[in-house]
């Protein structure tokens, strides 16, 4: 069976640039101490996937067939037939994402979207511990959406022998649909959209003061990190010299 292109350059380069910054993002978060300088990072990387995101909903309505939102099968009875394929002979052929990996998909950068607006304020001092909490139950959905996904995959690939990890790798795959059309490959697309990520994640670690903790983004002040600043050391410092 001849494989046929399904997913286009700029459409893989978005999934490992997201699966990457966020295993980033959640690493640094749980592993490190806020007040440290690293702990910092995790919100860049945050925001950058933030921006993924927003180009990503762009490519989603001008993209090729199957980076298209009107190409998702996300309809409930669809995702049902789907999971009752997956665990018999009988199952569908999707040429493009199939409805688990389409929820999969929303859900995903539902929670950035979620995850950024909370960490902006959060940074910005305008969030109070409540918003906190909910920042961290977006990171654990986020997580817990990613397992299920990588679960789905193995399931799927063992039980069908239809390895479809590796149609984000080449963006081909063998088992689809006999009608099915070849999507162009968009590598200037994919290579722009590449270097326009890496361009804007350069933008902000040359507006972050690891001195201050503070990122200046279009002219916001954010402090990315639970430090506290130097007006409140000095204040502190003053208190102790009015005791002696």
């Amino acid at each position: 069976m001849k494989a046929k292109r399904v997913y286009d350059l700029p459409t893989r380069v978005f999934h490992w640039l997201f699966a990457t910054l966020f295993v980033v993002a959640f690493t640094i978060s749980n592993t490190v101490d806020d007040e440290s300088l690293v702990f910092s990072y995790h919100m860049i990387a945050g925001l950058t996937l933030c921006f993924l995101v927003a180009w990503r909903l762009v490519w989603g309505i001008i993209g090729t067939t199957h980076a298209r939102f009107s190409d998702f099968p996300l309809h409930p009875r669809k995702l049902a037939g789907y999971f009752k394929g997956l665990l018999s002979r009988d199952h569908k052929l999707w040429s493009g994402h199939n409805p688990a990996s389409s929820w999969a998909a929303v859900a995903m950068m539902a929670c950035t979207v979620g995850l950024g607006i909370t960490g902006y304020l959060m940074a910005s001092g305008l969030a109070g511990e409540d918003l906190e909490e909910v920042h961290e139950l977006l990171a654990n959905g986020f997580l817990v959406i990613v397992l299920l996904h990588l679960a789905g995959i193995v399931l799927h690939t063992s039980k069908h022998r239809d390895p479809i990890w590796k149609s984000m790798v080449n963006g081909e795959k063998q088992h689809v649909p006999d009608d099915s059309v070849p999507v162009q490959a968009r590598r200037i697309s994919g290579v722009f959209f590449l270097v326009l990520t890496i361009a804007f994640a350069s933008y902000l670690l040359q507006n972050f003061n690891s001195d201050t903790r503070e990122l200046n983004l279009l002219g916001s002040s954010l402090h990315l990190g639970e430090a506290e600043d130097e007006d409140e050391h000095e204040s502190d410092d003053d208190h102790d010299h009015d005791d002696d």
